[in-house]
């Protein structure tokens, strides 16, 4: 397998995984700080935006998970950006 399919294999196999997290956070985010402004307090937002899903408590692994996740997207998706085409020119064709 090429080494350009290799990199964009695993871009798209990281991008649905780190999606969703990264869209939790940021939409409680969003939404925790718009009913503050309105002096609605909900804790369980907070809590939600910070990796406590209850059951689950991701708390400590939460942020660094997010933080890492995001790196590696943008170093991925740089990657697959600036990459010089390699093989072949491609043919120019004569009118």
């Amino acid at each position: 397998m090429k080494p350009g399919r290799r990199s964009r294999r695993l871009h798209r196999l990281l991008v649905p995984i780190a999606a969703a997290p990264l869209a939790l956070t940021s939409l409680s985010g969003a939404i925790y700080g718009t009913i503050l402004y309105f002096n609605i307090d909900a804790p369980w937002l907070l809590r939600l935006h910070t990796g406590n899903f209850g059951v689950i408590n991701l708390q400590p692994f939460y942020s660094p998970l997010i933080g890492i996740l995001t790196l590696v997207l943008v170093i991925s998706g740089l990657s697959l950006l600036l990459k010089v085409p390699g093989g072949r020119p491609p043919v120019e064709r004569q009118p």
